[in-house]
């Protein structure tokens, strides 16, 4: 089965391009995929009532960054309580900080995924920018959207580096500024599926 890593800064269309691969595969190649997205499954987290929920809560309304075990441990139970072996991992935002990377790495060779396929969604700072202040949503501001985008040039590049590096995947940049159509074309294309 193949496994898919998606990477980009805000506004890159990560989620959108991930949508579109599930649509593809599961439709057009009747084949069962697995989601993980970290940021949702965050934003999920803190709605449960208990005290690791609420002090994660509180560490996000302060615009803090969690510590690390915590996504991962998101994203491993995940992987424990879904996973059978027979789907198509599609996975979203898992390596937010380059000592995360090696985390992501051992999980995928525990589970003897083959060589997954990483996609790097390029965008210019401003084109992210653009896109993200056009959705209309209260928090993003300017200066908010540039801190995340700083934080990913920071935190998350050494991440993709780790992949880009690695012999074990097939890494592959996308022009994320193209239609979203033709970044998905792209996508198929490079991954052979």
């Amino acid at each position: 089965m193949h496994t898919f890593l998606f990477f980009g800064p805000s506004g890159s269309g990560k989620g959108t391009q991930a949508k579109l691969l599930i649509d593809y595969l599961e439709n057009q190649k009747n084949k069962k995929t697995i989601y993980i997205e970290t940021g949702q499954k965050i934003r999920e987290f803190i709605k449960t009532d208990t005290h690791t929920s609420h002090l994660t809560k509180a560490i996000i309304d302060k615009g803090g960054l969690l510590p690390a075990f915590l996504p991962i441990w998101l994203w491993t139970t995940n992987l424990n309580e879904q996973f059978t072996g027979a789907e198509v991992l599609i996975l979203d935002g898992l390596c937010r900080r380059p000592y995360e990377a090696p985390v992501l790495d051992s999980a995928l060779k525990f589970y003897n995924l083959g060589k997954p396929f990483v996609i790097s969604l390029n965008v210019s700072r401003g084109w992210s920018l653009e896109r993200l202040k056009s959705r209309g949503r209260k928090d993003d501001s300017e200066e908010y959207i540039n801190s995340r985008l700083d934080w990913y040039e920071k935190e998350v590049a050494p991440s993709v580096d780790f992949f880009r590096d690695n012999p074990d995947y097939f890494f592959f940049e996308v022009n994320g500024e193209q239609p979203i159509e033709e970044v998905h074309k792209e996508i198929i294309q490079s991954s052979g599926i």
